[in-house]
Order: C-alpha cells, then structure tokens, then sequence
C-alpha cells in the first residue's frame, strides 16, 4: 500500500558534542567524563541527529505526524521491535558527522493480536564520506489494545554466565526522554499509557534496554572486539521495575538478555565479535 515511500530518504548533519554524552554517563549513574575527540560508546549515537516537529506537527502519541517521511500507517501505536548495528569505526565526539536514513522495508500483515505494519529505516552514520556506523531500526505499528488484553510477560530466560540488576525509575525515562527528544507519550505520561494504550506504568525504552545490554556487553569482551550488534523487544518493561540483564558466551558471539520483574525476556540481544 505505501510502496513508494520504499527507498526514501532524507540526510542530517550534527556536530557530535561531548555534553550530552557527560548527561548520558550522569543519568546511567556512570562516573565517567567525555571530551572533544573521545569515542562515543556504542548505542549512544541516539542522542543526536535530532529533529523537531512543530507542536500542530505532532500525534495523539506526541510522535511526529506520519506522511512525511514515514508512511503515513493508520495503525495507532508504534512501538520500537528491535534494530541492528554493524560497528565500521568510532564515531568521535566534537566531530561534525552526516546521518543518512532510508526507508528499506514496509510489510503489512496480520499479527498475534490483529493488524500491523513493520517499517524498517537504515541510518548511515559517516564522517568525511567514510562510514562509521550502519543501522537498521524496524518500528512496528499496531491496533489499539482492547479492554482485559494480557500484558505480555515475555518467554522464560535462558542460562546466563553473567548477570546483574538496574533498578528502573521514572527521572531515568524522563532524562532518557529528554536527551534523545523522544515525545512518545508512553514514556512519561502515566495517565495516557493506562487510559489510552492500557498499559500499567510508564513504558522503558527499548533502545535503553539496548544501550544497558551493549554497555555489558564492553565490560565482557571490550570496545575492540564489538563488530555488530542485533536486538528484540519481547516484552514491556515499566518504569518502576527491576531489570535483570545478563548473558553467555557462545563461540565469537554473546547472547544478552533483560528480564523484567515478572521473570520473563523483555529483549534478546546478540553481540558478534567477529565481522
């Protein structure tokens, strides 16, 4: 149905500043200090490459309005499924670097739960025309939930090597929110998320949960050896969970997981150590 919004694009430039990055570390809890010419940690990037719709721009969610350059899907909410990452180089703070996306992939089809539409945007990041990072980020649009819908739990962990726990709170998704000027509603507006998506509590975000998992990922392996990076959301994680995050060694890949406080998977994730 939306086929030629297949293989759009649009370009964005940023100068990548080291202060967002030190407020990043600062919300994580991270002692850690960043500075003209440092590398950004994986899964950071999201903070910049911003863009900022006007107020009459925006929807029910506090998302831009579709048509522009996302197709403009009727389904309501939209939801982050899951993304790829393939690591080329450092992205180097104090840099000016460009941001291309494109629109790769639109399937529409009938769900667990009804209707939805799967939309992929590949972003390359470069800097002097060289690439530094490729993603590919898959937003899912789904119906309404109706009344007495089960909130999923996600499926039962598998065996982890390592482990440990990140007690989510509500300053966290605001700041989080914040740096990464995400509007999306579910994130900070308690009574939206339970009187329009049905939903208990305030949403975390998926590329935190992302950011959390490839952050214990560098603690396990080291920067050198990060080569991609692919991840799932299973399941919602709320705002004043316990978040369990682990995982194991398997040959030249880790398999990471977070598990919410009802003991199921809220993400699956996979870190390569080779290209």
């Amino acid at each position: 149905m939306f086929e030629e919004y297949i293989g759009k694009s649009q370009e964005r430039t940023d100068m990548l500043q080291p202060q967002q990055a030190q407020f990043m570390a600062a919300s994580l809890g991270q002692a850690r200090s960043f500075g003209q010419g440092d590398a950004l940690p994986p899964g950071w990037h999201w903070m910049y490459f911003l863009q900022a719709a006007l107020r009459d721009q925006l929807g029910r969610d506090g998302h831009s309005k579709r048509g522009d350059f996302l197709p403009p899907v009727t389904l309501p909410r939209r939801m982050w499924a899951g993304g790829r990452l393939w690591f080329h180089d450092d992205v180097l703070l104090g840099q000016q670097h460009l941001k291309r996306s494109t629109i790769t992939k639109l399937e529409e089809k009938a769900g667990r739960h009804g209707p939805m539409a799967l939309v992929t945007v590949t972003h390359d990041i470069s800097k002097d025309d060289v690439l530094k990072l490729r993603e590919e980020h898959d937003i899912v649009y789904l119906e309404d939930r109706k009344p007495g819908d089960p909130i999923a739990d996600g499926p039962e962990p598998d065996d982890m090597e390592f482990s440990e726990t990140f007690q989510s709170d509500s300053t966290l998704l605001f700041r989080y929110s914040a740096l990464t000027f995400n509007g999306h509603r579910i994130h900070y507006d308690l009574d939206y998320c339970r009187q329009v998506e049905g939903y208990p509590g305030l949403l975390f975000h998926g590329p935190l949960t992302a950011t959390l998992l490839l952050d214990l990922a560098l603690r396990n392996i080291g920067m050198d050896q990060l080569k991609s990076f692919s991840f799932r959301a299973m399941a919602p994680i709320f705002h004043d969970e316990a978040i369990t995050i682990g995982g194991r060694a398997e040959g030249d890949q880790l398999t990471l997981q977070a598990i919410n406080s009802r003991g199921g998977v809220s993400m699956k994730a996979v870190v390569n150590q080779e290209a």
